[in-house]
Formats: C-alpha cells, sequence, structure tokens
C-alpha cells in the first residue's frame, strides 16, 4: 500500500484561519488517497507559491525523503509555481501526484507546469501592458491596476469555464487539434478575439479543471 503525504497551502492569513480554499484541496486529496493508499501525515502552509522555502512544504519533502513516501497535492500550483523546483524534487527521486490529475507522469507533470508558469507570465505581461497604458493616459495607479489585473483573471476565469460549456463529451475526446479546429468553424472566437490553436485549446481546458478544483466554501453551496 502506498504511503502519502498531503501538502495544502493557501495564499492568506484570512484563507488560513477561516478555512477558505482549504476545504476544496482537503476533499480532492482525501477522495483520493482512499483509493491509492494510505496518509501517514498532511502539512499546511499559509504563504505565497513563489518562496519556495516555505516551512511546511520543506518538512513535507525531507518526511517523503525518510519514510520513502509521496507527496500528493490537490493541485500542482498548490505546491509550487516555477517549473525548475518542481523538477528539482523529481531529480531527487520524491514522487509527487497531484490529486487533480492522478495519472499524470513526470514528464506531463513538466508540461503542466511549463503551461502554468507560461500562463503567468503572459497574464502578468498583459497586466504590466495595461498598466503603462493608464499611466500614460494619466491615470492614477494602485488599486487599479489590482482592479484591473483581477477583472483580466476574472474574464480568462468566466471564458474558460463557458468555453467549456460548449463542448460536449464527443467534442472533449477528440485532440486538441481537432478541437481547436471545431471551435474556429463554429465561429468562436477565444477572450481576446483571436482563432484557436490547440496550446490555447489546452490552456483554457487546464484553467479550467484548476477552477473546477479549487471552488471556496464561499462560493459553493453544496461544499462540507
Amino acid at each position: 500500500m502506498a504511503k502519502f503525504i498531503a501538502y495544502f497551502r493557501v495564499s492568506t492569513e484570512r484563507q488560513g484561519k477561516s478555512g477558505l480554499g482549504l476545504a476544496a484541496q482537503r476533499r480532492t486529496i482525501s477522495d483520493f488517497v482512499a483509493n491509492a493508499g494510505t496518509l501517514i501525515a498532511a502539512f499546511c502552509d499559509v504563504q505565497s507559491g513563489k518562496d519556495d522555502s516555505r516551512v511546511e512544504l520543506q518538512r513535507a519533502i525531507q518526511l517523503a525523503k525518510r519514510e520513502n513516501a509521496k507527496i500528493v497535492i490537490a493541485r500542482l500550483d498548490r505546491f509550487s509555481r516555477r517549473v525548475s523546483f518542481i523538477a528539482n524534487i523529481l531529480e531527487q527521486g520524491i514522487g509527487l501526484v497531484c490529486a487533480e490529475m492522478p495519472n499524470a507522469t513526470d514528464f506531463q507533470l513538466h508540461i503542466f507546469a511549463a503551461l502554468a508558469q507560461e500562463e503567468r507570465r503572459l497574464i502578468s505581461e498583459r497586466t504590466k501592458a495595461a498598466l503603462a497604458e493608464a499611466k500614460r493616459r494619466g491615470k492614477v495607479l494602485g488599486s487599479n491596476g489590482r482592479s484591473l489585473a483581477a477583472k483580466n483573471r476574472k474574464a480568462a476565469d468566466e471564458f474558460a469555464s463557458q468555453l467549456r460549456a460548449k463542448l460536449d463529451t464527443d467534442v472533449l475526446r477528440r485532440s486538441y487539434s481537432e478541437i481547436a479546429r471545431h471551435l474556429n468553424g463554429a465561429g468562436i472566437s477565444t477572450v481576446t478575439g483571436g482563432k484557436f490553436y490547440p496550446q490555447t485549446v489546452k490552456n483554457y481546458l487546464l484553467r479550467w479543471a484548476h477552477l473546477r478544483t479549487s471552488i471556496e466554501p464561499a462560493t459553493d453551496p453544496n461544499a462540507s
């Protein structure tokens, strides 16, 4: 029977105290471990994912080495936002399992992490460009900039959900290239009004999958 060590992360003190964001992670991991092995420990950090020196994360890693156990996370971005860090963990022989993608190989985890990192970079670039344009026009930045960034993320999340609703089971069985051709043929545009490409389809479907597993109790009345 495989041994697992659960790792959770929330970004703010408020979320840590209230449990917001934590309940969904616990449910996802609990459901996975119930059918895969035994949970021997759990660690939780209340800290930004940009910092890989998190105390509880390091404790989880050291225990995984001693016990020859795998670290299980609900979502890849709960573990780290840097591809290099995830690659380093895997190279050390530490098993890493993403409960939302339990069958993903180490190679696939590298790919998903790279996609997520690239998506964050593009969002950051778009936000910086918008802020620079706002500054050029003489607008006051600060809270307005943060509001704009949040608005961009919300728009991308909403579009990913709307797009997923347009794809039935039959279409989802196709390759990303075929799905892109299907959407373009149906006259559906991306959130920026452009054409769909295989990578675009994959990015949106990954975003939708992440949204599905990160529904917080405050917005999910059926959450326990």
